[in-house]
């Protein structure tokens, strides 16, 4: 007979008989998974289905017809004699050999023998025989044959088991069998059977819980369904496979400057890398290795791929040639875009294929939506047909091709098809120059090298003359400006790109103090990873204080500096007649954002003298109104075709005082009085809002109190500070010089309190 022995890990299941100590087998009762156990679950199940048996719900008493059976073969007499069971094996089971049958006889009659020293009369012995005998014949007959042979017969049995089942569990473990029960209520009924467990062993790991709610054979049938599905998707296999990042000593640009040939030799396998590089490791040298790096590839005789930082979206023409069907599963959809994936080299397709459905089906598993899941199967077929020629012409193994991608993906479909090439033989490097910056980019393959150093590169050079390279002392001065100008709450000029403002609520009598106020000094400002928050003023004045209108206009007077645009009439841009976009804009609008292409594009775009930073935060914060809809009726009646009009139609002078702006010094002004009746054109609370949202500081004074502009807005964007009687008819007196009389006022008070050295913060 076989002895039962421990196993010192779950594999030692699927150890050869010949490769155990002794004569050991395995029987074991599992009452809680990890992730080690569930797999091995899985692994088990599979083996009984091929060499053993798996029982769900028990084994089912023998019937009528079982029994007559019996009678007739082995006849109704029963003798506990070795001898007589090993004669009845031989007429019940005749294809068991001379040396399993002698085994199964020993495991009966030793049992048999138990329940004896238990107290069990001869007819009770006759019961667990017959059942014995009838079970092996009708349940495990394909088992006994089994026996004996180094591929140990495996038996899965799920649920609490009987007190005759354990026993048989115990017949067929002696003759050699390995066993698992899976009990997902516990130990308890087992252990009114076995108190000491000496029929079998208890399986305790770490970290093992209870199986979850639902969890069954029944449940493992279905995962292993799926999975061979999901095998078969990728249809016939590659015969050549990938080594990602394997071979590589981490020195990035050395890396893949490595020859092919140096790689690796071992045949049908080719040798890529998957890396993102952030920073420089040499500042001075940055853009040179980058150009050195593809210019040799390229050299090598190397398919070379370039991409600055954006992949175009595939065109409706493109999208127009991936065949697509109405899906109920996601397995139907990959199969279906799968089976378009085309290539020169039959292996290479069989790869692209693999890489394919490997990535659609991490999204499926992530969660991702049928049809969000369909939407990203065609960007990627779009993007290898749109790539294909320049990455995989005349490919063959084992050349590994060059694909730089400068900075970090846009979104998650440039992730994907990143993450879907990197599967393939081509080396994927993403260059990130700013060594601070972070990426959403993830993926087991995946490498990130760190360097200390941040370095500029907006293009991948692509010849010589597009190398751009610092000297020592630009660099040294560079560096100089990290050390004064970072988190020191000193700023260079123009040292910020991006902004955003925030709106201060403040008192009527603050506003003379924070008007000349830098924006470095406001409550509330702040700068963080690259953008600034500039507190600003966005108020309208009611009223006049005390009635008196001389210290009234003094009052505006004083507020009327070199940085403020005066406005005492409606805005300009309301006077020019048919503005050049009228009739223009719903081509630029598309799906509540702009079509920015095309509006730089137009023959009447005016801005593009202005630096590209200007021109980007124009669009950006004219989205942005789009967006929140801040006027009333934008995307109801139309309201934002005038919207868009406005802003790319502003006064001269407006776009000079936005060009100049520098977000830590003192924010440009909006002044606008207005002394008449009725409202404000409405061209004229498009501009204040948006220069609000440009970093402007926009104050209205209305001695009238009427509300003559906040009534455009959707929300509360303003406040309104009633600082008097309402006065009415007023007439506005000349102000053309009150920028030069506050310089000299300015001026005057700085000498006379020693301010023109330093300056105390607020």
């Amino acid at each position: 007979m076989f002895a039962h022995g421990k196993i010192h890990s779950l594999d030692d299941f699927f150890t050869p008989l010949r490769s155990r100590d002794g004569r050991d087998v395995y029987f074991y009762r599992i009452n809680g998974v990890t992730p080690e156990v569930t797999a091995f679950i899985r692994k088990y199940y599979n083996e009984a289905l091929k060499n053993g048996v798996v029982i769900e719900g028990g084994i089912p008493n023998p019937d009528t017809r079982h029994i007559e059976y019996y009678a007739e073969v082995l006849g109704t007499t029963f003798e506990l004699q070795k001898q007589r069971i090993t004669a009845d094996l031989a007429k019940w089971l005749p294809r068991m050999s001379a040396y399993t049958r002698e085994t199964v006889a020993d495991s009966v009659w030793d049992v048999l023998m138990g329940l004896q020293k238990d107290g069990k009369n001869i007819g009770m012995l006759k019961n667990a025989y017959i059942k014995f005998m009838c079970w092996l014949y009708y349940k495990f007959e394909r088992v006994t044959v089994l026996l004996g042979k180094d591929n140990v017969p495996k038996i899965l049995y799920e649920g609490e088991i009987g007190n005759y089942e354990l026993l048989l569990m115990s017949v067929l473990t002696g003759a050699g069998c390995d066993a698992v029960l899976l009990q997902y209520r516990g130990d308890v009924t087992y252990k009114k059977l076995d108190p000491q467990s000496k029929r079998s062993e208890l399986l305790e790991l770490p970290g093992m819980t209870a199986f979850p709610d639902g969890y069954n054979l029944q449940s493992v049938r279905k995962e292993l369904a799926a999975e061979e599905e999901r095998s078969r998707l990728c249809g016939t296999p590659p015969e050549i496979k990938g080594c990602v990042n394997a071979w590589m000593t981490g020195e990035s640009f050395d890396d893949i400057r490595t020859p092919l040939a140096d790689r690796g030799k071992e045949q049908g396998v080719y040798y890529n890398c998957f890396m993102q590089v952030f920073g420089a490791e040499s500042r001075l040298s940055y853009q040179s290795d980058v150009y050195r790096l593809h210019s040799e590839a390229a050299a090598a005789g190397r398919n070379v791929m370039l991409i600055d930082g954006k992949i175009p979206d595939p065109s409706p023409q493109e999208t127009g040639t991936v065949i697509r069907h109405n899906y109920n599963r996601p397995e139907e959809l990959i199969r279906d875009m799968a089976s378009q994936i085309r290539a020169n080299d039959i292996q290479l397709q069989r790869l692209m294929v693999q890489a394919f459905v490997q990535i659609m089906l991490g999204e499926t598993d992530r969660g991702e939506p049928l049809n969000r899941l369909g939407i990203s199967g065609v960007y990627l077929i779009c993007w290898l047909r749109r790539f294909y020629s320049g990455l995989f012409k005349n490919w063959t193994m084992p050349r590994v091709e060059l694909l730089l991608y400068l900075g970090t993906p846009r979104d998650h479909r440039e992730e994907l098809f990143l993450r879907f090439l990197a599967r393939l033989p081509v080396d994927v490097v993403l260059l990130i120059p700013d060594h601070t910056a972070e990426s959403t980019l993830r993926d087991e393959l995946l490498f990130d090298k760190h360097y200390d150093f941040s370095a500029e590169l907006d293009k991948i050079p692509r010849e010589s003359s597009d190398l751009r390279l610092g000297t020592t002392a630009f660099l040294a001065e560079r560096e100089l400006d990290e050390i004064m100008y970072q988190d020191t709450g000193l700023y260079r000029n123009q040292q910020y790109g991006k902004a955003n403002s925030i709106t201060l609520r403040t008192m009527y009598e603050e506003i003379e103090i924070l008007w000349n106020e830098e924006a470095k000094y406001r409550p509330n400002f702040a700068t963080v990873n690259g953008v600034v928050s500039i507190p600003v003023i966005f108020a309208q004045v009611s009223g006049v204080k005390d009635g008196k209108a001389s210290d009234y206009w003094k009052a505006v007077e004083r507020l009327v500096t070199d940085d403020a645009y005066l406005i005492t009439r409606q805005l300009p841009v309301s006077l020019n007649g048919k503005n050049p976009f009228q009739g223009q804009t719903a081509r630029f609008i598309h799906r509540g954002g702009l079509y920015r292409d095309l509006i730089k594009a137009h023959p009447n775009y005016k801005y593009g003298y202005l630096r590209t930073e200007v021109q980007e935060r124009i669009l950006d914060k004219l989205e942005l109104m789009l967006e929140q809809r801040i006027i009333k009726g934008t995307f109801e009646n139309g309201i934002e075709h005038l919207i868009i009009q406005t802003v790319l139609d502003l006064p001269l002078e407006i776009m000079r005082k936005i060009q100049a702006a520098d977000f830590t010094k003192v924010p440009p002004k909006l002044l606008y009085i207005k002394t008449g009746e009725g409202m404000v054109p409405p061209e004229d609370a498009i501009i204040a809002a948006f220069l609000n949202l440009m970093g402007f500081d926009v104050l209205f004074f209305a001695p009238t109190g009427y509300r003559c502009v906040a009534s455009y807005y959707s929300r509360e964007l303003m406040d309104e500070h009633q600082i008097g009687e309402y006065k009415y008819d007023m007439r506005v007196p000349d102000m053309s010089r009150a920028p030069e009389k506050n310089r000299k006022r300015a001026e005057k008070a700085k000498q006379g309190s020693g301010w023109s050295l330093f300056r105390r913060k607020r």
